[in-house]
């Protein structure tokens, strides 16, 4: 297995839980819900869960987080909760670095805001609590409701390099979280994907990141946005539903059904499918749809093996193409041509 290919989503997953309560432990998200992949989630209202991260130097002058010592990550691991927890971040800054933790879709304190604004940050060497709030949909006036907090979110430094982090997020200190509502379907394996300024997961094809699945297995995407230039994220050979979990709610749900959708700095999406449905196994790509964009190095694959885990016939030949394929990179004429693409 290529030493880019992201994990499988097991039992007992590292890189995306959901985090325990009273005691600190940390459950993964299939154990903590009682439910297995493709089955609803389940979940105790109002759960305090706790993890500690660890913010770390990298190799190549990259930061990241890690849920352990020495196994910080870029994109750091994945956080889940379900709406009405409350998600406590102890962030151990192992760095020389100013740096903090900001969270996008839930709630928190000032004190809780990963800002300089607030003097919410961890000097070096600091160690910091960070308290996230999430909540369920209520009932408004007007026969209105308000939002919960379920959807696919993301979280990242705000406090290395400028009081709004950008050197910590183009360093790599940046990862998904997940708020989920009861009954939804937990996958079998699950992908980030983060478009960077010209970079995906901080890398370029083609040592960019290859995904693997086999064919069938329910295959949970998060796709992030950050740096200065807007993207949009195109998957070959699979559609998802353009709505909080890519799938439709209802024979008429009218939500429009997609490949393509921007993904601009700040924004983050999530979608499922299922690998290969339709189209069969095969080497696959997901890439960057402005096109000097993917011409410079803004693309991957997503493997689909067959259902038994074998490689399909042309997928291995199809992987070596890829990497042996010539990117150039856009020049910075063209990117100011596309600042506005996808708007």
């Amino acid at each position: 297995m290529d030493e880019t290919t992201a994990p499988t989503r097991p039992l007992f997953s590292r890189r995306s839980l959901i985090v325990a309560g009273a005691m600190g432990a940390a459950v993964p998200a299939i154990a903590g819900a009682a439910a297995l992949p493709g089955e609803p989630a389940r979940a105790a209202l109002g759960t305090v869960r706790r993890v500690t991260l660890y913010a770390e130097a990298l190799p190549g002058g990259l930061y990241g987080y890690g849920l352990e010592r020495g196994k910080a990550t870029v994109p750091g691991p994945v956080l889940e909760i379900y709406e009405g927890d409350t998600l406590e971040i102890t962030l151990v800054n192992t760095t020389n670095q100013r740096l903090s933790i900001h969270a996008h879709g839930v709630d928190y304190s000032t004190g809780s805001d990963g800002s300089p604004l607030h003097a919410s940050f961890n000097a070096p060497g600091e160690t910091r609590t960070y308290v996230w709030r999430s909540r369920e949909m209520f009932a408004a006036a007007g026969r209105r409701f308000m939002p919960g907090s379920a959807g696919y979110w993301h979280y990242h430094d705000h406090a290395m390099g400028t009081d709004h982090g950008t050197g910590g997020v183009a360093k790599g200190l940046y990862g998904a979280l997940i708020v989920r509502r009861r009954g939804d379907i937990l996958p079998d394996r699950q992908f980030t994907v983060v478009f960077h300024d010209m970079t995906i997961n901080n890398r370029m094809a083609p040592n960019t990141p290859m995904f693997e699945a086999n064919l069938g297995q329910r295959v949970e995407w998060l796709a992030i946005g950050h740096g200065n230039l807007f993207h949009t994220f195109h998957l070959h050979a699979h559609r998802w539903v353009d709505n909080r979990t890519g799938m439709l709610e209802s024979i008429s749900d009218p939500s429009p059904t997609i490949d393509n959708k921007d993904l601009n700095p700040g924004s983050s999406f999530g979608f499922q499918v299922l690998a290969g449905e339709g189209v069969g196994p095969g080497a696959w790509m997901y890439h960057c749809h402005v096109q000097n964009h993917s011409d410079g190095g803004m693309s991957g694959l997503f493997l689909v093996r067959n259902a038994d885990g074998s490689m399909p016939p042309g997928a291995e030949e199809a992987i070596h193409r890829f990497r042996g394929h010539t990117h150039t990179p856009a020049t910075s004429q063209s990117h100011g041509d596309h600042q506005g693409a996808g708007q």
